[in-house]
């Protein structure tokens, strides 16, 4: 868990900092895909957390 909000702030702050700096559009386009990826990881291991056990 502490990795998933690691990877969430790093994110954050890429973009901001993407956003704010004039030249460095690029930063903010890979803290949207870092972000994008890091909610799709966390997605994939919630669903494999909660399924129903095997009978």
């Amino acid at each position: 868990m502490a990795f998933f909000l690691l990877v969430v702030i790093i994110a954050i702050v890429l973009g901001i900092i993407g956003f704010a700096v004039k030249g460095l559009l690029y930063l903010l386009v890979i803290g949207c895909l870092l972000l994008a990826a890091d909610l799709v990881w966390g997605a994939m291991r919630w669903a494999r957390h909660h399924r129903r056990p095997a009978r």
